[in-house]
């Protein structure tokens, strides 16, 4: 499925999560900046009390390389506990991770689509922000 914004929104005002418990990070970080139109899924970072809420709500869990839980939650929404670099900023009401801290994740990731997602964040922000492009490229 590809969500734009505005599905985007609508499925994480359904969340019945606490919002200051979790941050959007990844692609729907970036549909919710406006790089880019469409995401296929939504990508949150949660603190432990999230995580621990999640268990208890019977929600299965991996880890990830770095030993944080890992959960799925419906068709399109995974959580990963304490995935945070820089911090959050709040964006249409949402807490999401800075673009600074994007570009921290996507180059940490390292995948052929977060490199080209870089770029387009790099091209996104030359033409939005040249002062913060001029800061970290």
């Amino acid at each position: 499925m590809n969500m734009d914004k505005k599905e985007v929104l609508e499925v994480l005002n359904t969340f019945p999560y606490a919002r200051e418990d979790y941050w959007v990070v990844a692609g729907a970080a970036m549909v919710l900046y406006g790089i880019r139109e469409h995401t296929s899924d939504i990508d949150l970072g949660c603190n432990k009390s999230m995580a621990d809420e999640l268990e208890r709500d019977g929600f299965l869990c991996g880890y990830t390389e770095s030993g944080g839980r890992a959960f799925k939650y419906g068709e399109h929404i995974e959580i990963f506990e304490n995935w945070l670099k820089d911090s959050a900023a709040v964006v249409e009401g949402l807490q999401v991770v800075t673009v600074r801290g994007l570009i921290e994740m996507k180059r940490e990731l390292g995948r052929e689509k977060d490199i080209r997602d870089i770029r387009l964040i790099y091209e996104f922000l030359k033409r939005t922000d040249p002062d913060l492009y001029a800061q970290i490229s």
